[in-house]
């Protein structure tokens, strides 16, 4: 019989929770050899510049077996040390641009998409220049001999007068205008003020040139080639053109409504260049005209003469 108040465990009680307790350990240390042998069977995957290695150990295999060069296409970004690293260059960015510098040019930090780079140690050949194509144009056909139609006596011309066979040359020069390629400065018109009149109105205290009373809108000319050396506004002269003429003389127009010829342009004889006016320090329409021996006020002399001197008659 037992003992009062114990309780004996049997053997066989003893035994289940031992393996109970042994199957719960066997199952705890089970798991690190799951651990381990799942390692074996998925192994990770390696850094990305053994990947990275290996394509470029991939690439110098096919470019050795195909025969030809391994080459890089420039990306945006790139830059030859990058591209160097990259691709395993021996010798880094200087001997891939001493590889390359046909085609990379002078400055080794200017490449540009798209282009093309010797990564194999060789030395790359600049691109050939395309030449323009040329056109295959067929050669024109060798005209075929045509024999000569018999030409049909030619008709004589109804007779014309003398003044349609032939246009006039006239021996006369134009109005105003002298053999010389000298002409009056406006075509008519009576002379006001003269050369030379005495009077306070006037800053010199005589009058500088020679006033020609004509209304407003007449038609100005270049007495003489020349260029022109200013045409605007010029205070008490109103609007004016002054030209340098071929002989070193100075023609000035004073007074002008508008003008017609500007800074800088060659004029002929008889060339328009403005409408008279009475613009600027002026009582009335009129143009004040001027010979100067310079560009400059007062190296005045007298236009009429002058004009004179080159056979215009006014």
């Amino acid at each position: 019989m037992p003992a009062k108040g114990k309780h004996r465990r049997t053997k066989a009680q003893r035994f289940t929770r031992s393996i109970a307790v042994a199957g719960t350990g066997g199952a705890a240390l089970a798991l690190p050899l799951l651990g381990a042998t799942g390692a074996h069977a998925a192994p990770q995957s390696a850094p990305e510049k053994t990947v990275q290695s290996l394509s470029v150990t991939g690439d110098k295999a096919a470019a050795a077996k195909s025969g030809e060069g391994r080459t890089y296409t420039v990306k945006a970004g790139d830059y030859l040390a990058k591209i160097a690293e990259a691709e395993q260059v021996d010798g880094g960015w200087k001997k891939l641009y001493a590889d390359n510098r046909q085609v990379v040019g002078d400055d080794p930090s200017l490449i540009h998409p798209g282009l093309k780079l010797s990564v194999d140690g060789k030395a790359a050949k600049a691109p050939k220049k395309s030449a323009a194509p040329k056109s295959a144009a067929p050669k024109p056909a060798a005209p075929k001999p045509v024999a000569p139609k018999a030409e049909k006596p030619a008709e004589k011309p109804a007779q014309q007068s003398s003044e349609q066979s032939a246009p006039q040359v006239s021996t006369q020069t134009t109005a105003n205008q002298a053999s010389s390629g000298y002409s009056s400065p406006v075509p008519g018109g009576s002379l006001g003020t003269a050369y030379k009149v005495a009077g306070s109105m006037w800053s010199s205290g005589y009058h500088t040139g020679v006033d020609f009373a004509i209304p407003t809108g007449t038609s100005l000319k270049a007495v003489g080639s020349g260029t022109v050396v200013s045409a605007g506004w010029a205070g008490a002269y109103g609007n004016q053109v002054v030209i340098r003429l071929d002989d070193g003389h100075y023609a000035q127009y004073a007074h002008l409504s508008s003008l017609s010829v500007s800074a800088g342009q060659t004029v002929s004889g008889g060339q328009q260049v403005g409408l008279s006016g009475s613009t600027g320090n002026s009582t009335g329409p009129h143009l004040h005209f001027e010979i100067r021996t310079g560009p400059n006020y007062g190296s005045d002399v007298d236009p009429v003469s002058y004009l004179r001197s080159k056979g215009v008659s006014i």
